[in-house]
C-alpha cells in the first residue's frame, strides 16, 4: 500500500471520528414527556377537527366521559369531529399538568381551557381532565379521557 493511500485512509478515518463527535447528543424523551406530548397532540387534533389525527392518537378501545357525564366510545367521540361549516375553530390550551407513568400506563391530570365564538360572542370555559395512555409496541395511545367542568368563580359578595 502506498504512503499516499495510507495517508488518505488515515484522513478519512479521522474525518469520520470528528464527524461522529460533532453530532449533538439527542436525549430521548422521558415517558412523562412522551405522554404529555400525546395529550398536547390530542387537544390540537380536537381544536382543528383532525379526525384522522384523533384516530391515530387513540386506542381502539378508547372511551371518554363527557362534561355531561355521558360515556362515549371511540366511534362516538370521532363522529363529533366532522367539520360541518365554516365556524371558527375552538382555541384549546392545556396547563396545570400533572403526569405519572406507572410502567406502560400514563396518567395526566390537567386543566383544559376552551375559547369559542358562538353567535359573534366569545365563550370561554375550563375543564379538569384526566387522560389515561397505554404504551403498546413502543407507542403511546390514549385509552381514556374524563372531563369535569370547573365552576366559574363566584362573584364577590357586596
Amino acid at each position: 500500500m502506498s504512503a499516499l493511500s495510507r495517508r488518505f485512509k488515515h484522513t478519512l478515518c479521522c474525518a469520520g471520528v470528528f464527524a461522529c463527535l460533532s453530532i449533538p447528543h439527542v436525549h430521548a424523551a422521558t415517558p412523562e414527556q412522551s405522554v404529555n406530548e400525546l395529550v398536547q397532540r390530542f387537544t390540537t387534533a380536537q381544536s382543528t377537527f383532525d379526525r384522522a389525527g384523533l384516530e391515530a392518537l387513540t386506542a381502539e378501545n378508547y372511551v371518554e366521559i363527557s362534561p355531561l357525564g355521558e360515556v362515549d366510545p371511540r366511534a362516538k367521540m370521532l363522529s363529533f369531529y366532522v367539520r360541518k361549516d365554516d365556524k371558527p375553530l375552538p382555541a384549546i390550551t392545556v396547563d396545570e399538568i400533572s403526569t405519572r407513568v406507572l410502567g406502560n400506563i400514563g396518567i395526566v391530570l390537567a386543566k383544559v381551557s376552551y375559547g369559542m365564538t358562538v353567535g359573534g360572542q366569545t365563550r370561554t370555559f375550563s375543564l379538569r381532565s384526566t387522560f389515561v395512555a397505554s404504551q403498546e409496541g413502543g407507542a403511546w395511545k390514549l385509552v381514556s379521557a374524563q372531563y369535569t367542568p370547573i365552576r366559574p368563580a363566584a362573584a364577590p359578595a357586596r
